[in-house]
């Protein structure tokens, strides 16, 4: 199966830095920094769309416990004007 995340990672791996002499050290520094900063951001997403999630959820189950409220004189009341 064709991954372009591992590919990117191996590509920066062989990659040799400005000279011909290699340090593995760096090399290897620098694909695990970009590769903890590509799943860092996968999982700030992810943690962003579970809570607006849950939001949601919360939202649409407490909305049903809003009642309207009905400002209606009562039954046997007459609406008295204050200026008499």
């Amino acid at each position: 199966m064709h991954d372009p995340f591992e590919e990117s990672l191996r590509d920066l791996l062989k990659a040799s830095p400005s000279g011909h002499d290699r340090d593995d050290d760096a090399c290897l520094g620098r694909v695990l920094k970009t590769a903890n900063r590509q799943v860092g951001a996968g999982d700030l997403f992810s943690l962003l769309g579970r809570w607006s999630q849950a939001l949601l959820i919360a939202v649409n189950n407490g909305s049903a416990h809003v009642a309207p409220v009905r400002r209606t004189p009562a039954a046997g009341r007459q609406k008295a004007d204050k200026a008499d």
